[in-house]
Formats: structure tokens, sequence, C-alpha cells
């Protein structure tokens, strides 16, 4: 049972309270579930090249150890060259070999503290909460950087049963300082709502790397959803 089936959140809770102003909304790419090297290093270029990205992610499934530190190896030069961040999904020891700028972390992925001491004060340490404000709670008192909501919409990229609304960006923006990533099919089309709750990011893997024009055009297409 979700925290909203417990206690529902009153749709107009945001409204009581006035409203501290926060920086626009930002993208957060994440990469495919399998990549080819080194014609991946193209396809990430010429992503970076298409508008502003805040973070890439790198997540793969089903890979060697050695495989992930060779990606690694092969694209932090590209994302440091564009000055954007570096986070792994779910290994924050390979984030500390590699020497990326953070990790994000599901919920079975280790603790937030385990992360902090690997990969020191200055690392990026994100937390996935799906759906739960109790869990982002307590994502934020272990110290995250960052708490990630999801899916919002239907997705393929990484299927889940979770389906917060729009308040819960609403209700965290509210309440907390500290970031949140809105995730799960989330294309040009359908971010509005997302972005105009309060999301800090919006985070996307097919809506640009499936985009029929190439991945740059698939980053440009957001531009007029986040006022580029």
């Amino acid at each position: 049972m979700t925290d909203d089936e417990l206690v529902p959140l009153p749709a107009d809770f945001a409204d009581r309270f006035e409203q501290e102003a926060r920086p626009p909304c930002q993208l957060y790419v994440i990469s495919p579930a399998q990549i080819v090297l080194p014609a991946f290093t193209q396809s990430l270029k010429a992503a970076l090249d298409g508008g502003p990205v805040a973070a890439f992610q790198l997540r793969l499934k089903d890979v060697s150890d050695d495989d992930v530190l060779r990606a690694c190896e092969a694209l932090l030069p590209i994302t440091q060259a564009a000055d954007v961040a570096f986070i792994l999904n779910d290994r924050a020891d390979l984030a500390a070999k590699a020497g990326v700028d953070g990790v994000h972390l599901g919920q079975g992925d280790g603790s937030i503290e385990q992360a902090r001491t690997l990969l020191g004060a200055n690392a990026q340490i994100g937390r996935t909460c799906h759906d739960s404000r109790h869990l982002a709670m307590e994502a934020g008192e272990a110290g995250a950087d960052y708490v990630a909501f999801g899916a919002f919409y239907d997705t393929t990229t990484k299927p889940s049963h979770y389906r917060p609304t729009p308040e819960i960006l609403r209700w965290w923006t509210t309440l907390s300082q500290l970031p949140c990533v809105a995730i799960g099919g989330i294309f040009p089309h359908n971010a509005a709502p997302l972005v105009e709750a309060g999301a800090d990011f919006i985070a996307v893997v097919r809506a640009v790397w499936e985009h029929e024009g190439g991945p740059g055009a698939g980053v440009k297409a957001f531009g007029g959803v986040l006022g580029w």
C-alpha cells in the first residue's frame, strides 16, 4: 500500500504554503540499457550538443563490471568537456573506481551512508523513491543529494507499477529544498505537467536515444517545455 493510499495528499496541499523560488527545471539524460562502444561516444556527444543537459546517468544492465568501467572511461571525458555531471546507476563501488561525479541508488542498491563513505562529501547521490513520500523523507534524512519519483507515465525502459501524480512533486518542493527528479515515460508532449508541478529535473531515455532525428534532436525537442 502506498503513502497516498494510507494518507491521501490533499490536492491543494502546496497552495496552503508560500512557495520559495527554485531554479528552472533541467534535463537529466539516462543511457540506454545497452550501448556499443566506440559508436555511443558520438551519440552522447550529439545529445549534449542538442541543448542544456545537467546530468548524464550511465545505466547498463546485464554487463560485467569491466564493461561498466570501460564505458565510464570512454564517456566521462565527454561529459566533463560539456560540464555535465556523470552519474553511475546502482554501483557506488564502481562509481568510486571510475571517478565519476556520483551514483544513483535504487531501494536495493545499498545505503546512502555507505555510498557517501565510498564517494566522499562532494559526490552526487540520488535515491529512487517511487511514489513514496516516506522513502523520500528517509532519503533526505540519510543525506541524499536528490530524490527521484516515478514512473509518472507508462514506460518500456524500466517497467514500473508505481504511478505517482504530479502532486507528489508539489508536496516535495513545498517541504524540501532538496532537488527532485521526475522519471518514467517522459517525452516533450507530456513533460509540462511535471515541470509545472515543480520537478527540478526530468529524466529521459527513449525521448533522446530513439528520436527519429537523432539524440541531438531528441534533447533539443525539450527546449520548448524547459524554456530554452
